[in-house]
């Protein structure tokens, strides 16, 4: 099976489309379909600071629905997930965006759409592996001691935030090591959650969130071919929110 894996989309509605498009995907039935047979594939992070996240949720389900989705739950999702279940999260690093589309639904779809988005967010797998554990699909990353055995909660962790250590940086992120750098596996693990300004490759991974909805741009990566295909953000551009890595 080939796959078109996209990087985190928060919201970026049209820049989704065109990218899916620009791929060779054509809508049909209320999804889209590759006449080559090829599977769309996500990294989590689909809501969140952009202006559609409802969209790109509704894009989602319907592509769950037809039995055609591959999709590794974020950060986000899982503090969404939170905020349909009740829980007392922070309406706060973008949530506040997908919470106030969500506000201008009626009250009646409002319930609708909560119990939709928790039973999608249910149905998820914590990571995805594919073509026959070649291919890992993740948020964050995961380290290759951390593949293939039962799900627990530092693995949880890892998947939603990488490889975080407790300390932050000044800012106010969390500090992450580079577990990118240690790895030694053989199969490809793709995975976003760090804004870049350009698909990074290491030792057979690679981060694929290009910073769409900081004005970066949208990729995705076709597998097995290893190729980026990206499309231009419609969003402001903001410096200060890419990341470097010091390879």
């Amino acid at each position: 099976m080939a796959y078109d894996i996209i990087g985190d989309i928060h919201g970026c509605f049209d820049e989704l489309k065109t990218l899916i498009i620009k791929l060779g995907y054509q809508p049909k039935s209320g999804i889209f379909v590759h006449p080559e047979g090829r599977q769309l594939a996500f990294v989590g992070d689909a809501t969140d600071r952009g202006p559609q996240s409802l969209a790109v949720l509704e894009l989602l389900f319907a592509l769950q629905d037809a039995n055609a989705l591959n999709y590794s739950p974020g950060n986000h999702c899982n503090k969404l997930y939170r905020f349909f279940k009740g829980s007392n999260v922070q309406i706060t690093h973008g949530l506040e965006t997908t919470v106030e589309e969500f506000k201008h639904y009626p009250k009646e779809k409002r319930q609708q759409f909560r119990k939709r988005y928790i039973a999608f967010y249910e149905a998820l797998p914590t990571y995805q592996s594919l073509d026959q554990d070649q291919l890992v699909i993740v948020h964050a990353g995961i380290r290759e001691d951390l593949l293939g055995i039962p799900i627990n909660k530092k693995i949880k962790t890892f998947v939603l935030y990488g490889d975080i250590t407790g300390e932050f940086l000044a800012d106010g992120r969390p500090l992450r090591k580079d577990w990118a750098k240690h790895y030694k596996g053989s199969a490809w693990i793709i995975y976003g959650h760090t804004p870049i300004r350009n698909v990074r490759f290491k030792n057979r991974t690679a981060n694929i969130d290009t910073g769409c909805v900081f004005g970066g741009k949208l990729s995705a990566l076709r597998y097995p071919e290893i190729e980026v295909v990206s499309v231009p953000s419609l969003q402001p551009f903001m410096e200060e929110k890419f990341h470097d890595y010091l390879d």
